[in-house]
Order: structure tokens, then C-alpha cells, then sequence
């Protein structure tokens, strides 16, 4: 019997986009390359350090006018730049309790973006890779208006500078930030704050980190769920709790809604590995101190109904006359937020002005000092990526 025919090759899937072409061999023009030199030269307006991009090695390649040697050394420096602007120089230790996403561009677009710069328009290519934030924007005004005599200033724009480069380039339409040293917590709407609360943060020996996380929902009469860090510090006493002893002596313990409890009446559901969230208190009190670090590393936010109803808004359910109405009943009842909203828990000593200058807040858990050492640390190809080394910070 003659076996049956197989079956034909399918026929390829329509609207499937093709695989993109393997890389082409470039050079490097010789006006694109000293456009990439001059672009190294006047770095400092970023906050970097010319030498850390070493112009002297591609000067010389300029100079000496072989195209495959000139190649390899815009190229090396190309990448470098990219990688730093796109995603920060300072790395590892340097971002210290830092846990959000690295937001350096990915190896292939790095390789599109060289092969296209090497032709020309390299100013134009690196600067989209640069934050647009208006905070950014206004940092680096502020860097150009600072004398070079006034070192501390200077240090002290660059290292935040340096921070905005690690945050993702688009916060969404709608976000939460929170800034740990300024003891705030604001909802942005369209690039415009909407509402700004009074915080208090994690104290020193229980910092905040920073961290982003989706919020999702409003809690109201929360359970507290005590941490074992916290059970330790509690020494047994655990009056007014609900516990729960298992095993090998392990203990659960709950704190019931209520007025004394640690959450207050209002919790913001944004889960994240480091158990970190927003919520009321019941030591209101601590709001109307100046330095603000007293927590275990939540959030705790003045105000927090109206800042839950602000969340709660686009919902048409829950305004602050339901809120207080919800409260008093004493009953666990969870708010969905129509849609996540992000909260990204920054860590920004400095802050730009609509007039050109800027506002400091002190740094609390001393995370400056790594930072600008870094900073000030010009080491060729030292702690950055590029397109062949990818990973988190």
C-alpha cells in the first residue's frame, strides 16, 4: 500500500510581523563620531563626568583615521552613555534598598540606536533616552545655575539627578509618590498634583525602601496582621490581640479593626514582597512634627479618607460621605479601585521649584553619601551596562 501523502507545510499566518533582520556592519562616520565626542565633553550637564567616557581615546581615533578602529571606540563609548542615561551610572551598592524595576533600554534596542548614530544625529538619539519628568528637567536647570564653587549644592542636584534616571520614564496617567525625606505622599493626575498628604515614614532602624507597587484597593476597619519582627519586639504581651500559637512554638498574632488599631480605620491595598503600604494611625499627632521617621517602614498618611476617596473616585461609589458612613459600622469592607494605580516610594533629598531653584530635605537614612561617591568615582565602563550585560541593579 502506498503510504498516505503528508500532510502540506501550513500556510504562514497573516498579520504576523516578520523577524527582524540580523544587525548590518557599521562604521562610524567621522562627523557622527565627533558628534558623540562633543556630546561626551558637555556630559557634565547631566550631572556625569566627562572622564568617565574617556574623549581622550576617542579623540585619538579621530585623529588617527582608521574606520575600524574608530568604530570600536565609539561604539564602546555609545553604549556606555546609553546604558547611563537610560537606566543611571550608579549602580549596585550605590542604590541603596532600591527594589524597582532597572530601566535601562534593552541590548537590542541599544544596537538600533548605535547603528543609527553612527551615521549622525547622536545628540538627538541620547537625549530621548534621558527622563522628561518636569523635576528632572527642572534638577538640571538648577545644576546650570549653580556656581562650581558651590560643590555641596552641586553633589547634592547631581545625586538626585542620578535617582530620576533609575525611575521608570512614564509613571502612568495616574500615580501615587511618595517621597520618604519629604514626608509626603501625592497623587498626580495628567502631570498635576492633585493632592499632597502629610506622611510618616519608617525610622531609621526600619527605613522605607523604595519600591513601586500597584494599589488596588481601600481597606476600611483592616485587621492587622502582625509581623514577626514586630511579635519579637512585643515580648509575649499581647493584650487586646488575637493569637494563634502553633507547632514548635511558633506564634500568629492579629490586632482586630478598631480605633486603637495600628492601621487606624483606613488601609491601602498595593501588595508587594516588602509588606509596605499606606494607612491610617491613631497616633495622629506625629503629622504635626517636622521630621517624620517613626514607623517600621509603612506609610503611614494624614488624612488618609480623603486620600481613599480621591483613589476611590473614578469608582462613583465611595466619596468621603460614604467613607464616614462605612467607618463607624466597625465591619472589614473592601473598596476595588476601578483600575491599579501606581505608587512608586522615591527617595528624593532635592526638589525643583517653578522658579529655577530648589528645595532639600534632609537625608534620614544617610543614602546621599553612596550616591555621590559614585558619582564623583570616574571609572571608564565602571558599574554600567551595556548591551551585552544586562540585569538588575
Amino acid at each position: 500500500n502506498t503510504p498516505p501523502a503528508p500532510d502540506p507545510p501550513p500556510a504562514p499566518a497573516t498579520g504576523v510581523a516578520p523577524l527582524p533582520a540580523p544587525p548590518r556592519a557599521h562604521f562610524w562616520r567621522p562627523r557622527a563620531a565627533e558628534g558623540l565626542l562633543e556630546y561626551v565633553e558637555n556630559i557634565g550637564r547631566e550631572g556625569l563626568d566627562p572622564a568617565s567616557y574617556e574623549p581622550q581615546r576617542l579623540r585619538a581615533a579621530l585623529a588617527g583615521g582608521d574606520p575600524a578602529a574608530l568604530t570600536l571606540v565609539a561604539d564602546e563609548i555609545f553604549l556606555r552613555l546609553s546604558a547611563d542615561l537610560s537606566g543611571g551610572y550608579v549602580r549596585g551598592d550605590g542604590r541603596v534598598d532600591w527594589h524597582l524595576p532597572d530601566s535601562s533600554i534593552d541590548g537590542n534596542r541599544q544596537r538600533l540606536l548605535l547603528a543609527e548614530a553612527s551615521q549622525g544625529g547622536v545628540e538627538g538619539l541620547l537625549d530621548s533616552l534621558l527622563p522628561t519628568h518636569p523635576q528632572y528637567v527642572g534638577l538640571r536647570a538648577a545644576l546650570r545655575n549653580t556656581p562650581e564653587e558651590e560643590e555641596a549644592r552641586r553633589h547634592l542636584i547631581r545625586a538626585n539627578m542620578e535617582r530620576w534616571r533609575w525611575m521608570p520614564r512614564d509613571l502612568g496617567q495616574r500615580h501615587v509618590i511618595v517621597n520618604v525625606p519629604a514626608f509626603t505622599a501625592a497623587l498626580v493626575e495628567d502631570g498635576r498634583v492633585v493632592a499632597r498628604h502629610r506622611t510618616v515614614v519608617g525610622a531609621r532602624r526600619a527605613p522605607t525602601p523604595q519600591l513601586v507597587a500597584n494599589a488596588v484597593a481601600v481597606t476600611f476597619n483592616p485587621w492587622w496582621n502582625v509581623p514577626q519582627s514586630i511579635i519579637r519586639e512585643m515580648g509575649g504581651s499581647f493584650s487586646g490581640y488575637q493569637v494563634r500559637r502553633g507547632d514548635g512554638g511558633s506564634v500568629t498574632v492579629r490586632q482586630p479593626p478598631g480605633p486603637r488599631n495600628a492601621l487606624g480605620r483606613v488601609k491601602i491595598e498595593m501588595p508587594n514582597d516588602h509588606a509596605i503600604y499606606l494607612h491610617d494611625t491613631p497616633a495622629q499627632n506625629l503629622f504635626a512634627r517636622p521630621v517624620r521617621a517613626f514607623s517600621h517602614g509603612c506609610i503611614r498618611t494624614q488624612n488618609v479618607r480623603d486620600f481613599a476617596a480621591l483613589l476611590l473616585g473614578p469608582t462613583g461609589q465611595w466619596d468621603r460621605a460614604t467613607i464616614d458612613q462605612t467607618i463607624p459600622a466597625g465591619e472589614t469592607t473592601r473598596a476595588d479601585l476601578v483600575l491599579p494605580v501606581p505608587v512608586y516610594i522615591a527617595y528624593f533629598t532635592a526638589a525643583a521649584t517653578t522658579d529655577g531653584n530648589i528645595v532639600t530635605y534632609a537625608d534620614i537614612y544617610g543614602r546621599d553619601t553612596p550616591v555621590r561617591e559614585a558619582l564623583n568615582r570616574a571609572t571608564p565602563g565602571g558599574g554600567v551596562q551595556t548591551a551585552s550585560s544586562t540585569g538588575a541593579p
